[in-house]
């Protein structure tokens, strides 16, 4: 039988990547001579990679992007954000011991985040947190990126292991919806960077901090969808 496995969303979920995202995104809006977005505005932008949080910061300044322009900042904060890897991000409290909690009761650890591959495993690799991942899947490790289910159902076939041994753990809509659409028991956190609480999307369960994270959580989840 195939090992369970923890499938963890990065940026607001595994990682508190704000401030070097909000870095870099101002960057980009300089250059392109607008204001600079605060920390409170950032969880209304992510989710979906640096490309779609440009968009959404120009429209909220109500102010026009091209496409050529945005491949051109997209190019910008890509380069500004590879550069200053790992920055201020840190793992969430509780995280490294939470994944190691999971390895030592037989789990594996898996990443599927809509972060570029490439800045993924560079930031994990930063952090000394590359050994604990069997697999660490980005938005272009596939041709389909969450919320499309096919992304955490590959991430898991590439870590070697069963969905349907699999918990997803993430902050926001995003990752909720692509767990329910794999079938899959999902915890949220609830420190992430969603601007909407996450129980408006009914995960499984909700956790404030990573100790409440348990491997009995998981193993009472999946005997759930077992039954």
């Amino acid at each position: 039988m195939k090992r369970p496995i923890v499938v963890f969303d990065l940026d607001g979920t595994l990682v508190d990547t704000a401030p070097d995202l909000l870095a870099s995104l101002n960057h980009c809006l300089g250059i392109a001579g607008l204001a600079h977005a605060e920390p409170a505005q950032l969880r209304s932008f992510v989710g979906m990679g640096g490309r779609v949080m440009i968009e959404r910061a120009f429209a909220a300044q109500q102010k026009s992007l091209s496409p050529t322009t945005l491949d051109e900042l997209q190019a910008a904060f890509l380069d500004h954000y590879g550069g200053n890897i790992p920055g201020l991000s840190q793992p969430y409290p509780g995280a490294v011991a939470a994944v190691e909690r999971f390895a030592e009761a037989g789990y594996a650890a898996a990443v599927c985040t809509n972060k570029f591959e490439g800045l993924s495993k560079s930031l994990i690799d930063a952090l000394g947190l590359s050994s604990h991942f069997s697999a660490i899947c980005g938005q272009d490790t596939f041709a389909f990126r969450k919320p499309d289910p096919r992304h955490l159902l590959e991430t898991i076939a590439l870590a070697g292991c069963d969905p349907e041994r699999a918990i997803m753990i993430g902050d926001s809509r995003t990752d909720i919806d692509t767990a329910k659409a794999a079938g899959i028991p999902v915890v949220a956190v609830d420190f992430g960077y969603t601007d909407r609480h996450v129980r408006e999307f009914e995960p499984s369960r909700i956790i404030s901090h990573f100790d409440e994270l348990t491997v009995a959580m998981a193993d009472d989840l999946l005997r759930a969808v077992a039954n």
